[in-house]
């Protein structure tokens, strides 16, 4: 296959250097390594600081991604290699096995009622369950299925159930080659991990939670359709967050602050304060990093809301008998002073580190942490080492979504500059009514056509 682009990665960065480029009239081949595009952000309830609905943000740029007719689209796809090749980039894709056949599933989701097998589900942080032959959430795109095979029990129903016959048992990996004249890294972050401070007890205590674990316990289709904490399914009562738990901590390589922890304490004690308006929520931090516009007025407006912010040390968490969990803390403020105050659920607002290693299939230079490194990072941020191959988002360090946006935005130009003039014109939109033509330099009306005689 031949491409103009390749993009990898399909989060928010991805879906919008892909779209800005195909707008522009280059053919754009996009490679996610999920079953599904949207990345982190299409697991979010909403968003900082305008509290919008994330998902309505996501969801258009992921159809109009798979809609659009200069761009490809393959999930469940892994990038092997992309090495330069008489000017160009030779990337060898491995398309991953779904156990069906993308062709003739029509997201029916028949296999997935019929499947006997539930397995914990990874998008809603292993709180709730999935079958063995699923698809990957409601607003999955594409809304093709795919089989679990190490947890598939063979018993054929879900075969049985498919009305196009597209459970294919004996599907093997496919192995294919891509010549693409640019590549855009989107590659995106993993949060750091639970367990990453034995202390807190992350990984052991049910009750102790990451930032994305409370995502989906608020998004309005998450696992419990309310807030319960995991144990028990009690309504928490009293719910407390650990700031820098995944950050600004050499003992776990992470000695940078992750930017965005913060404000998504803030935006989800706000939105706790609205479903559970009885909770207790009280915020340990150390450091209020209010960095964006209007970030400053989101905290305060938390603050108004009668959120409880204590700047003190979290030492560590103990999980009592019934559940409930007992935090050490200093108090910062308060010339050292501890205190044990017992919360019902806690959530550790994990920071963020690089989503992938791109050197093990495309060498550009990473930083000290891992995140690509731009050689001009004042000039152009989203240049690397490589000519043709740019980055975008969270694969160049953290930073909030209105940051990932405009970064991929400005690699698609950066792009756009690098290969020039497209060989196809955009075309222009098909509303059905006849568009004058004119040509640019002399000013006058050359033809007037229908946009499909055009095209044609």
């Amino acid at each position: 296959m031949e491409a103009d682009v390749l993009v990898v990665g399909s989060g928010i960065a991805g879906l919008q250097a892909a779209l800005d480029l195909a707008d522009r009239g280059y053919s754009v081949l996009v490679v996610e390594q999920e079953a599904s595009t949207g990345g982190k952000m299409i697991a979010l309830s909403k968003v900082f600081p305008t509290m919008d609905c994330s998902s309505c943000i996501t969801t258009p740029r992921m159809s109009a991604v798979a809609h659009h007719d200069n761009i490809t689209t393959w999930t469940y796809t892994d990038v092997d290699s992309i090495a330069p090749e008489g000017g160009a980039f030779s990337a060898h894709l491995t398309r991953k096995v779904r156990y069906v056949d993308e062709g003739l599933c029509i997201g029916c989701r028949l296999c997935e009622y019929a499947c006997p097998v539930e397995v914990p589900h990874e998008f809603e942080g292993n709180m709730g369950a999935r079958r063995a032959a699923y698809i990957p959430f409601g607003t999955a795109i594409p809304q093709k299925a795919l089989i679990d095979i190490d947890a598939c029990i063979y018993c054929g129903k879900c075969e049985k159930a498919c009305p196009t016959d597209a459970i294919v048992w004996d599907q093997e990996p496919q192995a294919v080659t891509v010549a693409a004249r640019a590549v855009v890294l989107a590659t995106g972050f993993e949060t750091t991990p639970l367990d990453a401070k034995k202390e807190y007890r992350g990984g052991q205590a049910a009750n102790v939670i990451s930032g994305l674990d409370m995502e989906r316990l608020l998004a309005p289709n998450g696992p419990y359709g309310r807030v319960l904490r995991p144990s028990d399914g009690k309504i928490p009562d009293s719910v407390a967050y650990v700031q820098c738990a995944g950050s600004r901590d050499e003992t776990l390589g992470v000695p940078y602050c992750s930017r965005v922890c913060c404000m998504y304490a803030i935006k989800q004690s706000m939105l706790l304060s609205g479903s559970l308006p009885l909770a207790d929520i009280t915020v340990y931090y150390m450091d209020i990093r209010a960095f964006g516009k209007g970030y400053e007025q989101f905290y305060q407006t938390a603050r108004s809301m009668g959120i409880n912010f204590v700047k003190a040390k979290v030492a560590r968490i103990d999980e009592e008998a019934n559940g409930d969990l007992r935090i050490r803390v200093e108090m910062i403020e308060e010339e050292g002073k501890l205190a044990e105050p017992i919360h019902d659920l806690v959530v550790l607002s994990v920071g963020l580190r690089p989503g992938d290693d791109p050197r093990r299939f495309v060498g550009v230079d990473l930083d000290q942490y891992g995140f690509v490194a731009s050689p001009e990072p004042k000039l152009d941020a989203t240049l690397t080492n490589l000519p043709g191959v740019v980055a975008a988002g969270t694969a160049l360090g953290p930073k909030d979504i209105v940051d990932s946006i405009a970064e991929a935005s400005a690699a698609a130009t950066r792009v756009a500059v690098y290969l020039g003039p497209p060989a196809m014109a955009p075309h222009p939109p098909d509303d059905g009514l006849g568009v004058e033509v004119r040509d640019i330099n002399a000013g006058d009306a050359v033809a007037v056509a229908r946009p499909e005689v055009q095209r044609a």
